[in-house]
């Protein structure tokens, strides 16, 4: 997978995201929407944004090692945020550190902010595609 930020975009985002992941991989695995509840189904963090971002990323981190991939494998993520503000951008990215520390996937993303999910608890849902090597 190839990384590309080029000089004519901006780099004020590329400490968290990357702008182009150019890939030839043959394998994909496509991560559904991943939302802040347990393997019980049970919600964790409710009304708060960063624990729900914790578990949100660690649903991704145990799809992605079910499918025995890497968190760099990750091509695109796209981050669904209910009643976005600005101020949750940092939450979110800083839980997501906190789950995959150096092995944070600097992908092409898309952070979204949405009036509601599938369920009204929900605040944070994320899905993903993954390339293999």
């Amino acid at each position: 997978m190839e990384i590309v930020n080029p000089k004519t975009l901006t780099d004020k985002v590329t400490s968290v995201i990357s702008h182009v992941v150019v890939t030839s991989a043959s394998k994909l695995a496509f991560i559904s929407g991943q939302v802040s509840v347990d393997e019980t189904g049970a919600l964790v963090g409710s009304g708060d944004y960063y624990a729900q971002a914790i578990q949100v990323f660690t649903n991704i981190k145990y799809a992605l090692e079910a499918a025995r991939a890497d968190p760099l494998y990750i091509a695109k993520m796209n981050i669904f945020v209910v009643n976005h503000n600005p101020e949750l951008i940092s939450i979110i990215f800083d839980a997501g550190f906190h789950v995959f520390g150096a092995n944070w996937p600097k992908t092409a993303s898309t952070y979204i902010g949405v009036q509601a999910l599938a369920d009204p608890e929900w605040l944070i849902e994320i899905d993903a595609i993954v390339i293999f090597p």
